[in-house]
């Protein structure tokens, strides 16, 4: 049975402003450790893009679960940003195995790959929070969430246009509360996805 997002897009985007209040300082710190660690990885040639493409996966699961934290009121700390390498094989296995199936279905036509990476973009959510599901049950998982509520999350993305332009005009500088912002916002988007599933589930 399908699922459906039940919160306004513009509700969820109020919520996660919300849940920032008290923790912008820290999810801006936390935003430029976490492009700090790519950048001096990549700053090696070959063996730091390969080492970028390993840590991806945990990196973006530590990511995840700081976002969460801050979503929740739940005592983020930057330490959470590393904490996807508990279980680095099965992170970086949800990186892997969501690059192949995004770029075997562009193949085809760019259409059914950004269809593809919507199906696939809450893998990181809920392999974040479950300890014992593999890569490939969270991307199940994931295609069985999104189910009619791909576009929602599209036209979400669309709200923060003005916020990434009003961001280019300050020279990126505000990218350090856009990222933050929409980030959390997408974590409301998936916590919003849960409760909907919770009660369909009553």
């Amino acid at each position: 049975m399908m699922t459906l997002s039940q919160t306004e897009n513009k509700v969820l985007m109020a919520n996660a402003r919300e849940s920032l209040r008290g923790f912008w300082g820290l999810a801006i710190g936390a935003l430029i450790i976490y492009v700090l660690v790519f950048c001096v990885v990549g700053f090696f040639p070959v063996i730091g893009t390969i080492a970028t493409y390993i840590i991806v996966g945990p990196m973006t699961v530590g990511g995840v679960r700081f976002t969460l934290a801050v979503s929740r009121k739940g005592g983020p700390e930057i330490g959470q940003l590393f904490s996807g390498f508990d279980r680095f094989g099965t992170h970086l296995a949800a990186y892997l195995l969501q690059t192949i199936f995004v770029a075997l279905w562009t193949l085809l036509l760019i259409i059914p790959g950004i269809i593809a990476a919507l199906s696939y973009s809450m893998t990181y959510f809920i392999i974040a929070e479950d300890s014992s599901i593999s890569a490939s049950e969270a991307i199940r998982k994931s295609k069985k969430m999104m189910k009619g509520n791909k576009w929602k999350l599209v036209c979400l993305g669309f709200r923060f246009t003005g916020w990434f332009l009003l961001a280019m005009l300050s020279f990126g500088i505000g990218f350090l509360w856009v990222g933050p912002y929409m980030y959390v916002s997408y974590a409301k988007f998936y916590d919003d996805l849960k409760t909907a599933e919770d009660q369909s589930c009553d």
